[in-house]
């Protein structure tokens, strides 16, 4: 682990508790939701998804809530920051997603804090950023070949 701390038991248990709640079955379709069709382009497509009206906006605010609770217990609190992000990667996916759009984000609904915690959970641990950027690149190569340039004949 990068900074030497080692989880105990109680980081254990907590780890086993948030895996529990994300088995529950409407967090479960939200998750599903984001992370196989949440993929903005542009502000824009985040926008969207913030109306309420909007098909994904539910499981949105479900997902980016949950984890952001979850990183919270590790920048504020007991539970240990390396521990939570080797066992819940997903956590590093949905910060992947919205970080392109976080300050304009937060600008729109005038809260500079939000997703504080995702944001600085992946500071804390020293490889996250790069698995961040792993996570970039595995989106930007499984996009449909609609996405790409036509090619010259």
């Amino acid at each position: 682990m990068a900074g030497e701390s080692r989880a105990g038991y109680e980081d254990a248990n907590l780890i086993l508790r948030l895996y529990e709640l994300r088995r529950e079955e409407k967090m479960r379709e939200s998750r599903a939701w984001f992370m196989s069709q949440f993929r903005p382009q542009t502000f824009d497509d985040v926008r969207a998804v913030l109306m309420p009206d909007h098909p994904g906006n539910t499981a949105f605010r479900m997902v980016v809530s949950y984890w952001d609770m979850a990183a919270s217990f590790a920048v504020r609190g007991p539970l240990d920051a390396d521990l939570l992000l080797e066992s819940a990667g997903e956590l590093i996916g949905v910060w992947t997603l919205v970080e392109p759009f976080i300050a304009e984000l937060r600008e729109m609904i005038q809260m500079p804090e939000f997703l504080r915690n995702l944001e600085e959970v992946i500071q804390k641990v020293e490889w996250a950023s790069r698995r961040v950027e792993w996570i970039k690149a595995r989106i930007a190569a499984s996009r449909p070949a609609a996405d790409a340039p036509p090619k010259e004949e």
